[in-house]
């Protein structure tokens, strides 16, 4: 069989997919993220930053100088 992998954005949307599942009589099973999301929401916030033209970029060349 295949996997799906699913990402719900909000508690809403989880307790929806539980619901589906349990209605079709899926087995599934919840997994916690192992990252901090406190952690996690620095680094998205850092991805968008850099995305915007905000930071700092060093050239490889330039690591050790």
């Amino acid at each position: 069989m295949e996997t799906v992998v699913a990402h719900p954005a909000n508690k809403e949307q989880m307790n929806a997919i539980k619901a589906f599942m349990k209605a079709l009589k899926v087995d599934f099973k919840v997994q916690k993220s192992p990252y901090n999301a406190e952690f996690v929401a620095k680094i998205e916030k850092s991805r968008q930053e850099i995305k915007e033209g905000k930071g700092v970029r060093i050239k490889v060349e330039d690591l050790w100088k």
